[in-house]
């Protein structure tokens, strides 16, 4: 039996990762979110939001005992270093459970998407590793990148250049890229594009499965 087609999505802030995802879902592909998984690993209970919760200290938890991640987010994005730790404690058990989702679905025949904002920064970019068959990066803009992380976030200026600058720059993940996905325009055109996109590759996919 075929294993499945496995894509490693990835991008800048605000460039349309979520968006390009939802259009492969359409397609028939599992989604698989790295920062869902994230979420869950932060629930209380968890051996992750022990360790973050020992850390960070109790001014990140809400009055339910819950990590408000705005909270943490403020603290990580203004501190390289704490953001570093929290990538460590976090990171290990995110990759573990992509690792065996990805199998688990590769296996069973199915066509995957796994959006991981921090692809490259968490270390996945080893494709075989991960079980990734091509890494697709969604690209925009920097002014169109800039202006949509300020009306998503609600940001100023300053501060979304700030947040899209701690991350690793878009021209070095489009030059590690095996696809890249431009998107200045609107959902429509992104969805035209993103179908002739995957149907093309699949097909490689195909072939090269079959040579």
């Amino acid at each position: 039996m075929a294993t499945g087609f496995v894509i490693g999505l990835t991008g800048g802030l605000g460039t349309g990762k979520t968006t390009v995802a939802r259009i492969l879902q359409e397609l028939g592909l599992t989604v698989i979110s790295a920062d869902q998984i994230g979420h869950q690993l932060l629930e209380p209970g968890t051996a992750v939001y022990e360790r973050v919760k020992e850390f960070f200290g109790p001014e990140i938890l809400d009055a339910a005992g819950q990590i408000d991640r705005r909270a943490l987010g403020r603290i990580v994005f203004r501190d390289p270093e704490k953001r570093g730790r929290l990538n460590d404690l976090t990171h290990p058990a995110i990759i573990a459970r992509i690792k065996a989702e990805v199998d688990r679905l590769k296996q069973a025949g199915k066509d995957v998407v796994v959006e991981v904002p921090l692809l490259f920064e968490a270390g996945l970019a080893a494709k075989a590793e991960i079980g990734f068959d091509e890494i697709w990066v969604v690209a925009a803009s920097p002014a169109v990148q800039l202006a949509r992380v300020q009306t998503r976030d609600g940001l100023g200026e300053e501060e979304a250049r700030r947040r899209i600058g701690v991350q690793m720059p878009l021209e070095m993940k489009i030059a590690r890229a095996d696809v890249v996905v431009y998107n200045d325009g609107n959902e429509t055109e992104l969805k035209e594009k993103v179908k002739a996109i995957f149907a093309a590759r699949k097909q490689a996919h195909i072939s090269s499965a079959d040579a």
